[in-house]
């Protein structure tokens, strides 16, 4: 089924559905930074995407689903736009420096999503009660952390260690890192971040 929206001439154009799809993701990420999960309402992203309620039931088997896709949109574009920005073919320790740095930054990059990101995961909750979203989100991540830890040992920038062990714990430290951050303001973030940064090259350093 294709959808139809007004380009800027006001004729309609068909979309098809990963493009409608994409559209309520975005109309939701917005919704949920700026007025909170509470408040994001089907009707209220409806609004905020520009299409009707009844067609987000078309494309999202509930409110649950659209919530939890969305975070992961969201994830997926702060990774991409983070990566656009660090020299990925630079030293593993160079790379750790310089990401760790741009991690401090989202809340000024990457503010919308952070708040999406931050809003499902603190809400979105199984029928047990349980976190939704867990660290089985990451896989991702830790599969691209993996990666650059065996390119570092192939190029002999670090040492030898279980790969997934370090993704994890280096994770870890980013996830520890921005709660400390967020609960402690006057801290400054990038001395922070160099800080977290030394400390777990100092781990993996041949």
């Amino acid at each position: 089924m294709a959808a139809t929206s007004a380009n800027s001439s006001g004729r309609r154009r068909r979309l098809g559905e990963d493009a409608r799809r994409a559209q309520i993701i975005r109309g939701c990420i917005t919704v949920l930074a700026e007025d909170g999960y509470r408040q994001a309402s089907l009707a209220r992203i409806a609004q905020a995407a520009g299409v009707s309620k009844g067609l987000i039931s078309h494309y999202f088997s509930d409110r649950d689903a659209l919530m939890e896709q969305s975070a992961m949109a969201a994830l997926n574009t702060v990774r991409e736009q983070m990566s656009g920005r660090i020299d990925l073919t630079a030293d593993v320790p160079d790379i750790i420096r310089a990401a760790l740095r741009q991690v401090v930054q989202l809340q000024r990059t990457n503010a919308i999503e952070v708040r999406a990101i931050n809003e499902v995961v603190r809400n979105l909750r199984q029928p047990d009660g349980t976190p939704r979203l867990d660290l089985r989100a990451y896989e991702d991540l830790y599969r691209g952390q993996e990666r650059m830890f065996r390119r570092g040992q192939q190029d002999g920038t670090v040492r030898d260690f279980d790969t997934r062990v370090m993704a994890v714990t280096y994770q870890g430290a980013i996830d520890t890192m921005l709660g400390y951050l967020e609960s402690h303001p006057e801290t400054d973030p990038e001395k922070f971040a160099d800080g977290v940064a030394e400390l777990l090259i100092a781990a993996i350093r041949r």
